[in-house]
C-alpha cells in the first residue's frame, strides 16, 4: 500500500490538472445544446479510464452514453474475488444564472486550495479521486484485493433515465458485492461521513389556465380571475406557520426518528448561527420539533423551485396573464411512497383549485427513500477507510438530498450502497460559484485506495 500512497502524493499536481479538464466540459444533461458536450466528456472518461489501465467502454442509450470501465481481472482458479461497483456521473446542473459566478462556470479556477466550477464537486471531483486511486494500484503493480466496474452516467441530474434499463440488461455483468458512490457530503474535514440513508423525491409542474390570452388589465381586471394570483393563494395553502405540509395524509407513513438516530445527528459539527450565514437569510424556518439537521435530511418537505406568469421584462406591461405555473419538489423520508404522495398531492389540489380557472398538473421523475444498516460489516469498513484517510472518527449522516438510481441498485443487482461522500456543505453544488476543496479531493483518493483493502478484508 505504501506503493499506492506515495503515487498519488507524486502525481497531485497532475490529477487537479486533469480535474480541471474534466470540469472544462459543460455537460448539462438537462439542456439540448449541450448534448454534444456531454458526449465529448463521456469520451473523456473513456479516454482517461483506458489510459488509467482499465478496460473502458462507452455505452450508447436512450438519452446519453454511460460509461463502463473494468480493473484488469485477476487469472485466479476456483476462488471467487470479490466484485464492487463504483458509481459516479459526469452530468452536471445547469450554471444559471451566470450572473452570481466570480468565474466562469466551466473554466475552473484553483483559488486557496479550492476548484471553482460547475461540476468540481457534484460529481466530476469526486469519482475521478475513484479513477486515480486504482490508477495508483495499477500503475506501481501493486495487486488490488478486488475486482471493481466503474459505471460513471451522463443522465443522474435529470432521472438517471436510461441507467435503470441499462442495470436489468447487464445485470449478469454488474453482479456485485456491494455499490460504492461518493455522490454526497461530510459534515467538515474533521469529520468523515458515512451516509446512511437518502431522502426519496417526487416531482411535478401545476399549472394554472385562465384566459384564452393575457388581457389588457385595465379593461378586463376585476371580471376574471388573474391565474397568476390565484396559484400563489392555491400554493399559499400547502404549508402552515409551523412549517409542516397540509396535505391530507401527507405523513401517514412517516416513520419517526429513533433515539439513536436522534443522538447520531446531535454528533455531528452545527451552528446554527453559521448554518443561517453559510443560506444567507435573516433568519432560519422549518418544521418546529425538530432540529435544523434533521429537518433537512430526515423530515419530508415541498419545495417550490419555480415561478412563471405573465411579462417579466423591464418595465411594466399591464395585462392579466393567461396562465401561471410552478415546479415543485417534495423531499421524502422513508416509508413513504412518491406514488401514494403525489395521488394526494394531486387530489389536495384539485379539492382547493378555484373553479375560475383550469388546472394542469404533469407528474415528473420520483425516487424512493433509501436506508441501510450503518453497522454492518461493509459499513464498518467503508468507516475504517474513512478514519485511515482523513485521520478523524467518522460520523453516520442522513443525506437530506436524492440519488434515484441507489433504488434501483437495491432492487436490479441485491446490492447495498456505501455512500462513503467527499462533499463539503458549502460546495455550492447546484448553486453559483460550486466548488470542491482539493484537500477533499487528495484524502478521498486514500479513502478510496484504502476502502478496497478494507471491503475485501469484511
Amino acid at each position: 500500500m505504501q506503493g499506492v500512497i506515495d503515487y498519488l502524493s507524486k502525481n497531485e499536481a497532475r490529477f487537479v490538472s486533469e480535474l480541471c479538464d474534466y470540469v472544462r466540459f459543460p455537460s448539462v444533461s438537462a439542456q439540448p445544446q449541450h448534448r454534444s458536450d456531454v458526449q465529448a466528456c463521456a469520451k473523456w472518461v473513456v479516454q482517461q479510464s483506458q489510459e488509467i489501465g482499465l478496460e473502458a467502454r462507452l455505452c450508447p442509450t436512450a438519452g446519453h452514453p454511460i460509461v463502463i470501465a473494468k480493473t484488469p481481472r485477476a487469472k485466479t482458479k476456483g476462488q471467487r474475488r470479490p466484485h464492487f461497483l463504483v458509481y459516479g456521473h459526469y452530468d452536471v446542473q445547469p450554471a444559471e444564472p451566470l450572473d452570481l459566478w466570480k468565474s466562469p462556470p466551466f473554466e475552473p479556477q484553483v483559488r486557496k486550495g479550492v476548484l471553482y466550477g460547475r461540476g468540481a464537486s457534484d460529481n466530476k471531483g469526486q469519482n475521478l479521486a475513484h479513477l486515480k486511486a486504482v490508477e495508483a494500484y495499477l500503475k506501481t503493480g501493486t495487486e488490488l484485493p478486488c475486482d471493481l466496474t466503474f459505471v460513471i452516467e451522463g443522465e443522474e441530474e435529470v432521472g438517471s433515465t436510461s441507467l435503470t434499463s441499462f442495470l436489468r440488461t447487464h445485470r449478469a455483468e454488474l453482479a456485485c458485492d456491494a455499490v460504492v458512490i461518493s455522490d454526497t457530503g461530510m459534515p467538515s474535514l474533521k469529520h468523515p461521513a458515512l451516509t446512511y440513508g437518502l431522502r426519496g423525491i417526487t416531482a411535478f409542474e401545476v399549472t394554472l389556465h385562465g384566459p384564452s390570452r393575457d388581457l389588457h388589465s385595465g379593461l378586463f381586471g376585476g371580471t376574471v380571475d388573474n391565474p397568476a394570483m390565484a396559484l400563489c393563494q392555491l400554493l399559499g395553502q400547502l404549508r402552515d406557520k409551523k412549517g409542516r405540509v397540509t396535505v391530507p395524509g401527507f405523513y401517514d407513513e412517516v416513520q419517526p426518528l429513533s433515539a439513536y438516530e436522534r443522538k447520531q445527528f446531535a454528533r455531528l459539527p452545527f451552528k446554527a448561527r453559521d448554518y443561517q450565514k453559510l443560506v444567507g437569510v435573516p433568519e432560519l424556518f422549518g418544521e418546529r420539533g425538530f432540529t435544523p439537521l434533521e429537518q433537512r435530511a430526515a423530515r419530508p418537505t415541498l419545495e417550490i423551485n419555480g415561478l412563471t406568469s405573465g411579462y417579466q421584462g423591464e418595465g411594466s406591461k399591464t395585462i392579466v396573464p393567461s396562465w401561471a405555473r410552478a415546479k415543485i419538489t417534495v423531499r421524502l423520508v422513508p416509508n413513504q411512497d412518491p406514488e401514494r404522495v403525489m395521488a394526494r398531492i394531486r387530489q389536495h389540489l384539485e379539492k382547493v383549485c378555484p373553479p375560475t380557472v383550469r388546472m394542469e398538473i404533469d407528474a415528473g421523475h420520483g425516487a424512493e427513500p433509501y436506508v441501510v444498516s450503518p453497522t454492518g460489516p461493509q459499513a464498518q469498513a467503508a468507516l475504517r477507510a474513512l478514519k485511515l484517510a482523513f485521520g478523524h472518527e467518522p460520523v453516520l449522516v442522513r443525506e437530506g438530498g436524492s440519488i434515484p438510481i441507489v433504488n434501483e441498485f437495491k432492487k436490479i443487482l441485491k446490492a447495498d450502497a456505501l455512500m462513503v461522500g467527499l462533499g463539503l456543505p458549502d460546495d455550492n453544488a447546484h448553486s453559483p460559484n460550486e466548488k470542491f476543496d482539493l484537500a477533499c479531493f487528495t484524502n478521498g483518493q486514500l479513502m478510496c485506495a484504502h476502502l478496497w483493502q478494507e471491503l475485501s478484508k469484511a
